[in-house]
């Protein structure tokens, strides 16, 4: 696959997040937070800051909490390989709502662009499959990603797992809010849940 035949991952991002309708997103560390915030800021987004590797078992436990919403986790695939052993978890779980979208470009975007270990040849399809998620797509057009879309919004065919090939062209950083607290009850107001 040629540098040119990768998605743009702003492109890729906002369809994904196009129609949410009850969506509730959670980002992980650095550019999908970026990228989710530039399609457009929303309560039900819960933004990751330097928890590396602990979006997926975020959106787990969010998945387990809130059975009737479908949840979405956007990551990198440096993020989602940092927390390799969180997908173990979540096919052991089972949760029927929730998808993860990894953005995979192969490299560790927040630290300087080092080739990340999908770069170096791991295949992070193969490992969550070998993981147990019972629905596992690979994603290199915006057919695939309209297709996963529709995917994301059913409940009852879950854990589900995207790794769509993004480029690794430069994109401005949309910076989300930075402040936990502030977003910890933004969140919780957004599910109609008390704030202290």
């Amino acid at each position: 696959m040629t540098k040119n035949s990768l998605l743009d991952r702003r492109e890729a991002v906002k369809a994904l997040l196009a129609d949410r309708g009850d969506l509730l997103v959670v980002t992980g560390l650095g550019s999908s937070s970026y990228d989710a915030f530039d399609a457009g800021d929303h309560a039900g987004n819960f933004y990751l800051w330097g928890a590396m590797g602990g979006a997926g078992v975020m959106g787990l436990g969010l998945a387990q909490a809130q059975p009737k919403r479908p949840v979405l986790v956007i990551t990198g695939d440096g993020e989602q390989l940092m927390g390799i052993g969180g997908l173990l978890t979540i096919a052991a779980r089972k949760p029927q709502n929730l998808s993860i979208a990894v953005l995979d470009n192969g490299h560790f975007g927040e630290t300087g662009m080092q080739r990340s270990h999908s770069g170096l040849g791991a295949k992070l399809d193969a490992i969550a499959r070998g993981a147990g998620i019972p629905s596992v797509v690979e994603i290199t057009d915006m057919a695939g990603v309209a297709a996963f879309r529709s995917e994301v919004h059913r409940i009852g065919n879950g854990p589900k797992l995207a790794l769509i090939r993004i480029s690794t062209d430069h994109v401005d950083r949309a910076l989300p809010p930075r402040d936990g607290v502030f977003l910890k009850n933004r969140f919780r107001q957004h599910l109609g849940l008390a704030v202290s």
